[in-house]
C-alpha cells in the first residue's frame, strides 16, 4: 500500500526529520492532494508540522480559482494551515516577452519559496510520482541528456533555507489515484494533463503503458537508476574536478584548456569535464544544450586541424588554436597590448594573469615546471624588460647564424594568430631580445647557472614546448 511504501522511502532516505516544518506545494489534483492528506494524518508519527500552498495561475478563469477555493476550503476542514495567492502570469508574461512555462515555474518557485521563509519551512514536499521519474529520464534520454541529468527528478534537493522533497517517488499513479478513492478526497482534475501536444502526456499515455505491461515495478527499477546515476556521478565529477584543474584556466573573459593534458585524462572524465565547464560558463544552463554539443567540442580538440571554431547555444563559442582550446562569449579577447613592464631582481610580474615571470639573483633553484634562462648580468644592460613585440624585432637565435624576425619565429612555433600580438618578449635596457619565452633563447643564454649569473622564470597557461 502507499502508506507503507511511502514510509519505508522517507525513512530509507532521511526526507524528514521529526521537528520539520512542511510545506506542501497543492494543485488541487490527485498527486499534490494525497501527498498533503498522506503527511498531515501522518505528522503525528512523523513528529512534524504541516502546511499547505497554492497559487493560481489564472490560465483556466473561473475553473482555477474553484480549484483555489477547493484548496482553501479542503485545508480549513482539516486545520491545516493555508498559503494562497492569485496572479495573472499571462500578464507577466506579456510584460517581458517571455516563456509560458518558464515564466509561470519562475512566479510559483518565487512563490513557494516566500511562503517557506514565511513559516520557516525546513522542507518543501511535491507530489512527483515514479510514473512521472520513467516519463522524465526516459524524456531526457531522448533529448540527448548528458552526465547527472540523465538521472531524472532528485529525490532531494537543496531550496530556499531548507529543501525540497519527492515523497511519492517510489508510488506509482494507480497507487495515488486509490489512496483518494479509499480516503474520498475527491481532487480536482486539469483536463491539459490529457492532451497529447505535450511531450509528456505523449509518453504517459504510448510509452509507459508498455512498460508496465512488461514489469510492473518498472518504476522502481527507473527510481533505482536515477539514484545510483546520482551517486556515480557524484563520485566521478569530484575525479573530474581534481584533473581538470590542472589543465583548465579561467581568467574571467574566457576559459582555456591545454589539449594535450586534457586528452590524458581518461575518456569518461573528459566528457564530464567539458560538462563542467559548461555548466560553469553557462550560469543558466540552456534547454538546447545536449550531449550532442559535447561530443562536438571532443571533435575539435581531437581533431588533426590545428586552429578549428565552433558555435554553441546562446552565444558561447569554442575555438582550439594549436595546442590550447578556448571557450568565449564574443570575440576571442586576450591580455590588453601593447605593453612594456621592467623586471626587478628578487620579484615576480604577473601580466593579467596570463603569464608569470620571476627574476632571481644566484643562487636559485628553478622551478622543474618553468621555462628558464640563465643571464650574466655584465653581458646585458639592465634594466631587463617584458614587452609585446614590434615590427623590426630581430633575434640572435642561440645555435644559429644571422638574426631571425620574431614574425617567422612565432609562426615556426605556430603560435596562434590572436596570441602574437600579446606574447612576452624579454630585452635589454638597450632592447637587445634576449628571449622569446616557450620558443627561443638567444645567444645571451648561458645555458647553466653560473657565479652572479641572474635567473629568469617564465610560467604561463598557454603551453609551447620551447627551447
Amino acid at each position: 500500500m502507499l502508506e507503507h511504501t511511502t514510509k519505508r522511502f522517507i525513512q530509507d532516505h532521511r526526507l524528514i526529520q521529526k521537528g520539520d516544518r512542511i510545506l506542501v506545494a497543492v494543485s488541487g489534483g490527485p498527486d499534490s492532494l494525497a501527498l498533503l492528506h498522506f503527511l498531515d494524518s501522518n505528522k503525528g508519527e512523523l513528529g512534524v508540522e504541516v502546511a499547505a500552498a497554492h497559487l493560481d495561475h489564472m490560465f483556466r478563469g473561473d475553473e482555477s480559482f474553484q480549484e483555489f477555493q477547493f484548496v482553501r476550503d479542503f485545508c480549513h476542514q482539516r486545520n491545516i494551515p493555508f498559503y494562497g495567492e492569485r496572479v495573472d502570469v499571462s500578464k507577466e508574461i506579456e510584460a517581458v516577452n517571455g516563456s509560458m512555462q518558464d515564466m509561470a515555474r519562475k512566479i510559483r518557485y518565487g512563490f513557494l519559496e516566500g511562503v517557506m521563509r514565511e513559516m520557516s519551512a525546513t522542507k518543501l514536499a511535491l507530489g512527483h510520482h515514479g510514473d512521472d521519474q520513467v516519463e522524465t529520464i526516459l524524456m531526457k534520454l531522448t533529448r540527448g541528456a548528458s552526465g547527472a541529468s540523465r538521472a531524472g527528478i532528485p529525490l532531494k534537493r537543496s531550496f530556499a533555507d531548507g529543501d525540497i522533497i519527492r515523497p511519492f517517488l517510489t508510488v506509482t499513479k494507480l497507487e495515488i489515484e486509490n489512496y483518494c478513492e479509499r480516503h474520498d478526497l475527491e481532487p480536482r482534475r486539469d483536463p491539459s494533463n490529457q492532451k497529447e501536444v505535450y511531450t509528456r502526456n505523449r509518453f504517459r499515455k504510448r510509452i509507459l503503458p508498455f512498460l508496465k505491461q512488461e514489469n510492473p515495478h518498472v518504476h522502481l527499477q527507473f527510481q533505482r537508476f536515477s539514484e545510483e546515476l546520482a551517486e556515480d556521478e557524484a563520485y566521478l565529477e569530484e575525479l573530474t574536478k581534481e584533473k581538470l584543474n590542472k589543465v583548465w584556466n579561467n581568467t574571467g573573459d574566457h576559459s582555456s584548456i591545454h589539449i594535450d593534458g586534457f586528452l590524458a585524462m581518461a575518456q569518461p572524465l573528459q566528457r564530464r569535464g567539458i560538462n563542467l565547464i559548461l555548466n560553469y560558463l553557462y550560469k543558466l544552463r540552456p534547454s538546447s544544450l545536449s550531449s550532442i554539443h559535447i561530443y562536438d567540442v571532443l571533435g575539435i580538440l581531437k581533431g588533426k586541424a590545428p586552429n578549428a571554431s565552433i558555435d554553441l547555444p546562446k552565444g558561447l563559442k569554442v575555438t582550439r588554436a594549436y595546442h590550447t582550446c578556448y571557450f568565449h562569449f564574443g570575440e576571442l579577447a586576450l591580455t590588453e597590448v601593447p605593453y612594456c613592464y621592467e623586471l626587478q631582481v628578487d620579484k615576480g610580474l604577473d601580466i593579467q594573469g596570463e603569464y608569470q615571470f620571476h627574476l632571481y639573483s644566484s643562487p636559485h633553484t628553478p622551478d622543474c615546471t618553468s621555462d628558464v634562462i640563465y643571464l650574466d648580468p655584465r653581458a646585458v644592460s639592465l634594466p631587463l624588460y617584458v614587452r609585446t613585440r614590434r615590427k623590426e624585432d630581430r633575434m640572435k637565435v642561440k645555435g644559429m647564424e644571422g638574426s631571425k624576425k620574431l614574425k617567422n619565429l612565432f609562426i615556426d612555433h605556430k603560435l596562434p594568430a590572436h596570441l602574437r600580438e600579446e606574447w612576452p618578449v624579454v630585452v635589454d635596457a638597450e632592447q637587445h631580445i634576449l628571449w622569446v619565452p616557450g620558443m627561443k633563447k638567444s645567444i645571451y643564454d648561458l645555458g647553466e647557472e653560473q657565479e652572479n649569473s641572474l635567473v629568469l622564470q617564465f610560467t604561463s597557461n598557454h603551453l609551447l614546448g620551447g627551447s
